[in-house]
């Protein structure tokens, strides 16, 4: 189950990141020039429906995680028409995913959400530097990562709070 919840966890930021900030203006892969591609790229077959669901998905899931919402509308029309489905083999049980072909990859995002969120409770959030738009799951021992990466928003944060500190001082 542990390599299930680390798999799940990649195919989650994967869709979470795919709308950053870049130079201070909001983006989107998945919808830009080579959104097909990343979709193929993640286990779908890059179709306008498909790209849709999952950006539908996805927004959803940002306002959720930020707290900005509770309403998990999008999620639960999602998974309406999907079924796992039990497939038994001489190495075990496994579950088959059957839901229409351009909700699939819509759907395992948000089945990897769930299984995120419930296997590392409290541990996927967003990035602390209100001007990125990113997510992370926090794998530390104390569980007090805070940005989506230490080079990038974590150094820009430090040095933020040190220049202010300083400018407080004199």
């Amino acid at each position: 189950m542990a390599g299930a919840v680390i798999e799940d966890e990649d195919l989650l930021i994967a869709v979470l990141n795919s709308a950053p900030v870049v130079d201070g203006h909001p983006t989107d892969a998945l919808r830009a020039a080579g959104g097909e591609d990343r979709l193929r790229g993640l286990g779908g077959d890059g179709s306008a429906e498909e790209r849709e669901r999952v950006c539908q998905v996805r927004d959803a899931l940002q306002q959720l995680i930020r707290g900005g919402t509770r309403d998990v509308g999008p999620l639960d029309t999602v998974l309406r028409q999907a079924r796992l489905h039990p497939a038994v083999s001489p190495a075990g049980v496994t579950w088959q995913l059957e839901t229409p072909a351009d909700e699939k990859l819509a759907v395992r995002v948000v089945l990897a959400w769930s299984r995120v969120a419930t296997g590392l409770p409290g541990r996927l959030r967003p990035c602390a530097n209100a001007e990125c738009n990113l997510f992370l799951v926090d794998r530390s021992r104390p569980a007090t990562a805070r940005w989506c990466s230490m080079a990038a928003c974590g150094n820009r944060m430090k040095a933020r709070t040190h220049a202010r500190k300083r400018r407080s001082e004199q």
